[in-house]
């Protein structure tokens, strides 16, 4: 088992994100040679490597995690949950309280308003306890209205929580017991180091995690542009179900729901249109993919490779396939280039599996 101060080491370092510690480890093996051969990938791109997280620093986060009672999940790790794993940026490390078979279940979403009514709780409820009655476990984010209440309608049948703070950190606050319940019969999942605050750039991380554990993301009431409609898009681009509660058109919180149903989501009246949505996939069948990355190419790239892959990157983002077909290089060889321009500091990743040039 490769060390887990190394992993964290390089998933902490900033520059380094999901999708490149991806192909670090699979280019190079483990963490520890990829930590090796940071500077070298930096300087044929152009630049110099970030500086690497201070050991120390891993260090006493990996105490402070041990004192909490929880653990890590790497993605690199063989009991990662599948269909998490399956995203292109799936989280390098998650923290981790409760039990992790729950992950690979059926596992439905639900989410919605923070401002919810009353009657949009209560059916919220009733789809989570019906869910549960199935088999199914109920993921959501913990926040105030519909999240909160199907977390307390799933806590007998199984209910995972992802947060957008550290694990020990609470929001809102009035549900700290509803959190700590969680973590002791479901499971607790936080992206974030402890102490971390939840900040709002946080969230969308977090509902990437929401629809990414998910085979089906159902909406039970949500207003135009709210977090709940950017976990339904998620869910979409990964392939996954997407399903809205319908409501009145009179009632801004139900705009997102009929928009969602107007662009071709599932209608949900019952936990069986949910169940009926999602019962030919079967998760147990679902695998996490190799990395893109070839590790196995004959030979870095040479200049001529690198002037190739720069010539057809610009500030517009373009898909990484795309520059592999105009470029007419092994991917094995692109993907090596981006690598060493995304750690000289000189390319941006995208959604989607897009790049584009610093």
């Amino acid at each position: 088992m490769a060390d887990p101060a190394a992993r964290l080491r390089l998933i902490r370092t900033a520059g380094i994100g999901p999708v490149t510690y991806r192909h670090l480890l699979a280019r190079f093996g483990s963490a520890e040679a990829a930590i090796e051969a940071l500077p070298t990938l930096a300087r044929r791109g152009g630049g110099q490597a970030p500086p690497l997280a201070d050991p120390r620093v891993v260090a006493r986060e990996m105490a402070t995690v041990e004192r909490l009672g929880a653990s890590y999940w790497f993605v690199d790790d063989p009991d990662y949950p599948p269909l998490l794993g399956q995203l292109e940026n799936a989280p390098p490390a998650l923290i981790v309280r409760g039990d992790r078979a729950l992950a690979r279940r059926t596992v439905i979403a639900v989410v919605g308003a923070r401002n919810a009514s009353a009657a949009a709780c209560r059916f919220a409820r009733g789809l989570a306890v019906d869910l549960g009655a199935a088999g199914a476990v109920v993921v959501s984010g913990l926040a105030r209205g519909i999240d909160t209440a199907a977390h307390q309608a799933s806590l007998s049948t199984g209910t995972i929580g992802v947060i957008a703070s550290g694990i020990d950190i609470t929001f809102p606050p009035e549900n700290a017991e509803l959190q700590e319940t969680v973590a002791q019969t479901g499971l607790l999942l936080a992206e974030q180091p402890p102490g971390a605050e939840p900040l709002a750039r946080h969230f969308p991380s977090r509902n990437r995690i929401i629809a990414g554990l998910a085979l089906g993301t159902v909406v039970v009431e949500a207003a135009p542009k709210s977090g709940s409609l950017i976990t339904a898009r998620i869910a979409n681009e990964v392939g996954r179900e997407v399903m809205a509660v319908p409501g009145s058109p009179l009632d801004p919180r139900a705009q997102g729901c009929n928009l969602l149903i107007r662009e071709g989501a599932t209608l949900v009246q019952s936990a069986d249109d949910i169940l009926e949505a999602v019962r030919p996939i079967d998760p147990r069948a679902v695998r996490a993919p190799v990395p893109r990355f070839d590790a196995g190419a004959p030979a870095d790239p040479d200049d001529r490779a690198r002037d190739a892959v720069l010539t057809l990157l610009g500030p517009v983002a373009v898909s990484v396939d795309e520059v592999i077909r105009q470029s007419g290089l092994m991917p094995a060889a692109v993907q090596t280039v981006l690598l060493e321009l995304e750690l000289a500091g000189r390319l941006e990743r995208h959604a989607g599996g897009r790049v584009s040039r610093r």
